[in-house]
């Protein structure tokens, strides 16, 4: 495993970006004479979004993420999102660079994958909105979404309401939705998985007794998104012992 922090000058937001991208490479267990670092397939992706107030290494401080993502063979790209929602506010062009510049830096500097089918999108809190809003209004470039605890229906997203995106059960990405039934957010996510119903849009949705807002429950999230998530790649179902 490769853990690669990057301070990146960004081209839309006009500063620099901090990110970690997990990156599956050779292992201990791996270190044999036939080992090499020539990658014959390029990763499938996930871009993961933090919550508010925390950065690009929470993910990797908090859960086992890093373990995940070399047992599955999937590269995992994290950014610091602030505390943005990971939408454009003035100048702070969030959504923009997250539909447009980082998958460009990231499948043109690394071996990932650049297909709809090979990429895909999750986050916890204001990051699960964040996902929820990306992949909902670009259904055509991610193959799944995930959400985790997310922070739906708050007072300070009206204007961004995800009921006001249009749903096409033929083109949405699969959704895989999940809250701890302790939850100051568990209503609010229930209230989205009504408005999925209406609409008719499949989606997995998995409520948890006995937890609050988080880290032990968004491990256990991650783990169960990245067997959950649909794939088609090379290294689908090959999985690694570290």
């Amino acid at each position: 495993m490769a853990r690669i922090q990057c301070n990146v000058i960004s081209y839309i937001l006009h500063r620099t970006v901090d990110m970690t991208i997990v990156l599956p490479t050779v292992t201990i267990p791996g270190c044999t004479k036939d080992a090499h670092h020539v990658y014959p397939h390029p990763y499938p992706v996930l871009y993961l979004l933090h919550g508010m107030g925390n950065n690009h290494q929470q993910w990797c401080g908090y859960t086992n993420l890093e373990r995940y993502a070399e047992e599955r063979q999937i590269a995992v790209v994290m950014i610091s999102g602030e505390n943005k929602f990971y939408l454009n506010w003035g100048e702070d062009l969030f959504y923009d660079f997250i539909e447009t510049e980082l998958p460009e830096f990231i499948t043109n500097t690394f071996p990932i994958s650049s297909r709809p089918e090979d990429t895909y999108i999750a986050g916890l809190s204001m990051g699960g909105f964040g996902a929820l809003y990306h992949g909902l209004k670009n259904p055509e470039k991610y193959r799944a979404i995930g959400a985790f605890s997310a922070a739906v229906g708050v007072p300070e997203l009206k204007e961004y309401d995800l009921s006001d995106i249009p749903l096409s059960p033929k083109c949405c990405p699969a959704l895989y939705i999940t809250c701890g039934e302790d939850d100051f957010l568990y209503k609010n996510n229930q209230t989205f998985i009504r408005h999925l119903d209406e609409n008719k849009i499949d989606y997995t949705w998995v409520s948890e007794p006995g937890y609050e807002h988080e880290w032990r429950f968004w491990d256990l999230a991650v783990e169960r998104f990245l067997d959950w998530i649909p794939r088609t790649d090379a290294y689908k179902g090959a999985k690694r012992r570290i």
